[in-house]
């Protein structure tokens, strides 16, 4: 992972996200934003975990500095994702960010118990979803350190 106080280069980051409205409005957080980070889209926990483990169509895909994840996926849903994603020694140090439309106690529960790094319900608002976005950004990549590699 990156260390985004010491290096200027954009950071990768995948959203995990089915809902199209939702991958849209990420988008358009990052473009009005002028966020200049990368982002890499996936519909479900297959196609993450494909992503993350370079499997398949995402051979050459980079290594997240970041994990945006929904909850409700086709396929695998996040819960799994999340608990695969701690339990391997290479990958688990991505931060991981529960992005999601549940409010459910069980669900933030579950989240933080698979050790999320963050639990955030997605505002209904179009704008208030963009800003979400924008503060989750800015917080994540610009506030935080985030261990290197070499780490």
């Amino acid at each position: 992972m990156s260390d985004r106080t010491e290096r200027s280069d954009p950071a990768e980051i995948l959203l995990v996200e089915d809902n199209p409205g939702d991958v849209r409005l990420t988008q358009e957080a990052f473009k009005d934003g002028r966020i200049q980070n990368t982002l890499h889209v996936v519909t479900d926990g297959v196609e993450a975990l494909d992503f993350l483990y370079r499997r398949g169509d995402y051979e050459d895909a980079p290594r997240p500095d970041l994990v945006l994840l929904d909850l409700n996926l086709p396929r695998k849903n996040g819960d799994a994702v999340l608990e695969e994603i701690r339990n391997d020694d290479e990958l688990r140090r991505i931060p991981v960010i529960v992005l999601t439309s549940s409010t459910a106690h069980d669900d933030i529960v579950q989240s933080y118990d698979l050790c999320a790094n963050a639990y955030l319900t997605k505002p209904v608002d179009p704008d208030e979803f963009i800003s979400t976005i924008q503060t989750l950004e800015r917080f994540w990549l610009s506030v935080v350190r985030l261990p290197s590699d070499e780490e």
